[in-house]
């Protein structure tokens, strides 16, 4: 009993300490290696083997995903190892024993199985075994480990990048993104592992081949010149125990060459290899059917015997007919079998539906670009896209769509595109490990080595230059971006310049839903009541079109709520909400020191304007003839350049009345100039002329 409960207690001890299993594991490996064996626990280590390889071979058929086995290498390394000592074990019991018990009784009786009397048949058996080994199943399964680590390290920037675009596009949170990530590093590693870990089970069975060869010389030579045994009885007895010790380890051997297989050639699937192919071969009557009756025809040749080609027809016939039958009596299928039924329909038809969809804001960016969104190269442009969003949402007032970015090989190497709804909007070309250096102030310095280009998204003089001269390029008085917050600042603009295009009426619905969780009267009262959605869209259209911030939407709807019922007029509407906004707009257009920088008409040219404005089939315009239209947009120009070659943004101001209809006029000629009304300038801040627009000879015509 105390021996017991030792022993009892020593088990348990090892089962607890997972920690200390492995190390224990090849300690006894190496002490297999070094101290003699006796053969008892051999036959017990045999055994083990047998086993641990059985259960191996079944992990491997029930996996529906490779990395459920992730520790497959290591237990790969781990029984050859094994094998191995074992095999250096019991030659040194074959060759040191006369006895033909010696070696064990498991060799023995394998041996004893397979030869009998003829010593030729054991061996031929044994290279047989060794030959499916060597040559079919190892060399496949290397091959199939090294092409699958191949093309699984080729596809993770791609599979990066997908889960980053989810992760932005809001389709899993970050926890999701996270596991995914792991999921392909472990995908990754355990490919890589399973190429080098095929190896072992190559040189394996090189070993097995070289071990019966010295086995069967020593054995002669020690049987005939130790044991003074006969030639005949020297063969008989080494090649038996050498044959049985080589099936005894070969065939756990092979049957790890078939776990390796299968694992390297396992798919992803939501069934194991045993569901997959019931329901891929054994499941489909047709095939089944005609397998049985080809095998059925085999019956009519003479020379072939009918039995077993009738059992197997036979067989084949009544699998079919069960699984016809099957099919035949299956109950119709009900709403929720028709939908689980018809995924795959679906399926494809979501597929197709999907070609249909357009993605609202879309970065493309070329093979050279790629780095960029790989977070994996240190890429953080979808972060920095996440930030921008997240900053525009501040700035405009309402939650910019997620940004597609995808890669497309028919951009330049280094160029990209920015697309809204599909529709190319701006495009550019960055140089990689390079930094653009802006100069506004047009200094003549050139960098050596440096490429010259325009910032593309203000279209500043700029030069490409490397980091090494960032520093002296900020003394020079440059402004200095890497090639990501270039990108990331083009697409800025664009987003800002067309929010009035990427605003969609389901956004404006949220946005009313927001408000109305905290004011729901503000909302009821109005929509669809007095104005309905589509007119609120509009109304916050024109005002992000001229980039006014829709995010004070309170006062938004509450102007709309006091003027709506008397104005119909969606661009009137507009005009009140912008002068109920004008602390917002004066607050975006001032200078550093406090006023608003800005052009001014004189009265004249007001009154020339507003006598002007005629209606037509598009509502009041302004028309004038093209020579005084001309002398005006030219004098408004140069008064632009002049604000902007003194620092300012240029701010046209005019009367209430006239704002949006002068607006109109200009925006097709000069759309980077804001059009302020005195209206919109708020209490307490004051409006700075910087310059005039005159009346001319020309518009006096």
């Amino acid at each position: 009993m105390p021996i017991r409960d030792l022993f009892n207690r020593i088990v348990v001890g090892i089962a607890g300490a997972s920690d200390l299993q492995a190390p224990l594991l090849f300690v006894i490996v190496l002490a297999m290696l070094i101290i003699p064996m006796p053969s008892w626990l051999l036959d017990f280590c045999l055994v083990i083997n047998i086993a641990l390889t059985f259960l191996v071979l079944l992990r491997t058929a029930s996996v529906t995903h490779p990395l459920e086995f992730s520790v497959f290498p290591s237990v790969l390394l781990v029984t050859t190892l094994l094998r191995l000592a074992m095999n250096i074990s019991a030659t040194r019991l074959i060759l040191g024993s006369g006895d033909e018990f010696g070696a064990g009784q498991i060799i023995h009786a394998f041996g004893t199985f397979v030869i009998g009397q003829n010593v030729v048949v054991g061996v031929v058996i044994f290279v047989i075994l060794v030959i499916i080994q060597f040559v079919v199943i190892t060399a496949g399964a290397g091959r199939v480990a090294e092409v699958a680590a191949r093309f699984t390290l080729d596809a993770m920037p791609g599979k990066q990048m997908a889960i980053d675009a989810d992760l932005n596009a809001g389709m899993i949170d970050e926890r999701d993104a996270r596991r995914r990530r792991e999921e392909v590093g472990k995908e990754a590693d355990f490919y890589g592992a399973m190429d080098g870990a095929s190896k072992f089970v190559r040189g394996d069975a090189i070993a097995a081949v070289v071990m019966i060869i010295i086995n069967v010389l020593g054995g002669f030579a020690v049987g005939m010149l130790i044991h003074k045994l006969p030639l005949q009885e020297a063969v008989l007895q080494y090649t038996v125990k050498t044959v049985g010790e080589g099936i005894v380890t070969q065939i756990p051997a092979l049957i790890m060459s078939i776990a390796t297989g299968l694992i390297v050639t396992r798919a992803t699937s939501e069934s194991n290899l045993g569901q997959d192919l019931n329901l891929q071969i054994l499941g489909q009557y047709r095939t089944v059917g005609i397998a049985a009756v080809i095998m059925a025809s085999f019956m009519l040749v003479p020379q072939l015997p009918k039995l077993p080609f009738m059992l197997g027809a036979g067989a084949l016939g009544y699998l079919a007919y069960r699984q016809w039958k099957r099919a035949k009596d299956a109950p119709p299928a009900t709403q929720e079998d028709e939908t689980a039924a018809g995924a795959p329909a679906l399926a494809a038809n979501d597929d197709m539906l999907s070609l249909l969809s357009l993605d609202p804001i879309e970065v493309e960016i070329g093979y050279g670009l790629i780095h960029l969104a790989d977070p994996t190269q240190g890429g953080d442009l979808l972060e920095r896209i996440t930030t921008l969003r997240k900053q525009i949402a501040m700035d405009l007032g309402f939650v910019v769509p997620p940004v597609r970015v995808r890669d497309n090989i028919q951009l330049k190497n280094n160029g990209y595109s920015i697309k809204l709804w599909d529709i190319e909007i701006a495009q550019g070309e960055i140089v990689p490990r390079f930094l653009l250096a802006m100069n506004p102030a047009d200094a003549d310095t050139v960098f050596p080595g440096a490429i010259p280009t325009r910032e593309p998204a203000f279209g500043l003089p700029a030069q490409w230059i490397q980091e090494a001269q960032k520093m002296q390029a900020e003394v020079a008085g440059f402004t200095v971006v890497d090639p990501t917050t270039v990108l990331v600042t083009h697409l800025s603009e664009v987003i800002r310049g067309h929010a009035h295009e990427v605003l969609a009426r389901q956004d404006v619905q949220g946005l009313l839903d927001k408000v109305r969780a905290a004011a729901p009267a503000l909302v009821d009262d109005l929509v669809p009541k007095v104005i309905s959605l589509a007119e609120v869209h509009r109304v916050l259209q024109n005002l992000l079109r001229e980039r006014v911030s829709i995010r004070d939407m309170n006062r938004i709807l509450s102007t709309l709520g006091d003027y709506a019922p008397g104005v119909r007029d969606v661009d009137q509407l507009t005009e009140h909400v912008r002068q109920a906004l004008a602390r917002v707009i004066s607050n975006q257009y001032r200078g550093a020191d406090g006023p608003i920088d800005v052009i001014t008409l004189h009265p004249d040219v007001e009154d020339l304007l507003l006598n002007n404005l005629k209606p037509t089939q598009y509502g009041l315009q302004i028309v004038l003839d093209p020579a005084s239209a001309q002398a005006l947009l030219l004098n408004l120009k140069e008064q632009a350049e002049r604000m902007i070659g003194l620092g300012y943004q240029p701010v046209l101001l005019c009367s209430t009345q006239l704002r949006l209809y002068l607006r109109r006029f200009v925006e097709r000629f000069m759309p980077g100039i804001t059009v302020l009304s005195h209206a919109e300038v708020a209490p307490g801040v004051q409006a700075q002329s910087r310059g005039e627009v005159t009346l001319t000879a020309s518009m006096l015509v």
